[in-house]
């Protein structure tokens, strides 16, 4: 607060040249308050431990569509679980039919060969024949 002691300025209205800069600091404060609950909500919801390579990434389509072999042996078509049964319309829905669209299989590292291999061999009888493997760039030494 600023104000005037004395002196021969006897005008009430007399300009301050001070930056209030609380306002700003509060604004600044519950922005950030904002992006910090709502950071985590923009990420996936489903843990993998996902394996390393040392091959180059390749492009993604715009909208792919992953699907998730968690370590529990539950799969997941982007981010619903799915069962064996509902497995096929849950990823038809999610291509819109198209079983050309390309397939990216998300499988823990702790995952059996066997139960991974059994995904792939539940999409190639889906119809789904482009599959793409996803992993964790290896970083170098």
């Amino acid at each position: 607060m600023a104000m005037s002691l004395g002196g021969g300025d006897t005008d009430d209205f007399a300009e301050m040249h001070e930056i209030n800069v609380t306002p700003f600091i509060d604004v600044m404060l519950v922005l950030l308050i904002i992006f910090m609950v709502a950071a985590p909500l923009s990420t996936v919801d489903i843990k993998v431990d996902l394996p390393t390579a040392a091959a180059p990434p390749q492009n993604r389509p715009e909208k792919p569509v992953y699907v998730t072999l968690s370590r529990d042996l539950v799969v997941s078509v982007g981010d619903t679980a799915t069962t064996s049964a509902t497995f096929g319309k849950v990823l038809y829905d999610a291509t819109h039919g198209k079983t050309d669209t390309r397939i990216f299989v998300r499988g823990d590292k702790s995952v059996a060969y066997g139960d991974l291999m059994n995904l792939l061999d539940i999409l190639r009888t889906a119809g789904f024949r482009r599959v793409a493997l996803v992993s964790l760039e290896k970083v170098a030494n």
